[in-house]
């Protein structure tokens, strides 16, 4: 291994300790500095929304929290069958709900899954290949009021998905792909050097919700840490980093979706 690997190596187990060398001189971040957040929520860019239904009673919710926690597990085949929206609903609400709201100069969510400071960095997009009632497209999650928003209409993005995805052909072929971006200075903004291990740390709390929610309606999927990092930023139209602009937007994990095969 030579010199430079393992001043890489080195750097990134820093980063696991959430300890930097620069701490000790770091100016005061943006919060203390007294300087506003960015919003807690992206704005929709669409002028038609579609409002997610939540009638969950109607799902057959199945197990106890012992039977999902044990019978959960990574599932990279799923049936070719649509998701129903009110299921869709329920995985959306299920890892990026919101409960409420606090604060007034720089208000942040109170959600399903947990975040340090509660400062929520991700958006939800989704690749849909599958849903009953919605056209295969990209889509952008709406959680202040539980809605869809299309993102980009265009329905020929499965090459460029599956390249993107490293060839995984069964999670860019799934009903559903669920991909998580961040904005950093979201946490940035509390906690400076810190942000970067409490933000993912903050991913895997999303997805262990989407495995759970899953299991507990009879879907599967799987987490996705390998993937091309242009290409799936592209993709969604983020611009290339790395950059210091405080909206900078950029994919940390993803996860497809669909039913469970019979057993």
């Amino acid at each position: 291994m030579n010199d430079k690997t393992k001043y890489e190596i080195m750097k990134n187990r820093e980063l696991l300790k959430g300890y930097h060398a620069a701490d000790v001189t770091a100016e005061e971040t943006d919060q203390q500095q007294k300087l506003p957040s960015i919003p807690c929520l992206q704005t929709s860019i669409a002028t038609d929304t579609i409002k997610l239904p939540t009638d969950y009673e109607h799902l057959p919710i199945k197990g106890t929290i012992l039977d999902l926690i044990k019978n959960r597990e990574s599932r990279r085949s799923y049936q070719d069958h649509p998701l129903s929206l009110l299921e869709l609903s329920f995985l959306l609400w299920s890892t990026q709900g919101v409960r409420h709201f606090a604060g007034h100069k720089n208000p942040v969510t109170f959600r399903n899954v947990p975040s340090a400071g509660s400062r929520h960095t991700f958006e939800t997009y989704l690749f849909i290949n599958q849903v009953e009632g919605l056209k295969k497209a990209i889509y952008h999650y709406l959680p202040e009021h539980h809605e869809l928003e299309l993102w980009d209409e265009r329905d020929d993005f499965d090459k460029e998905l599956t390249d993107a995805l490293c060839g995984q052909r069964f999670a860019s072929s799934a009903p559903v792909l669920f991909v998580w971006a961040s904005l950093p200075y979201r946490m940035e903004w509390r906690y400076g050097l810190k942000a970067a291990k409490y933000l993912l740390i903050d991913a895997g709390h999303v997805c262990q919700n989407l495995y759970l929610a899953c299991e507990s309606i009879g879907c599967a999927t799987c987490a996705l840490g390998a993937y091309d990092q242009d290409r799936l930023d592209d993709l969604l139209g983020f611009a290339p980093g790395p950059s210091f602009d405080r909206h900078y937007t950029c994919t940390i994990y993803a996860a497809p979706v669909g039913r469970q095969l019979p057993t």
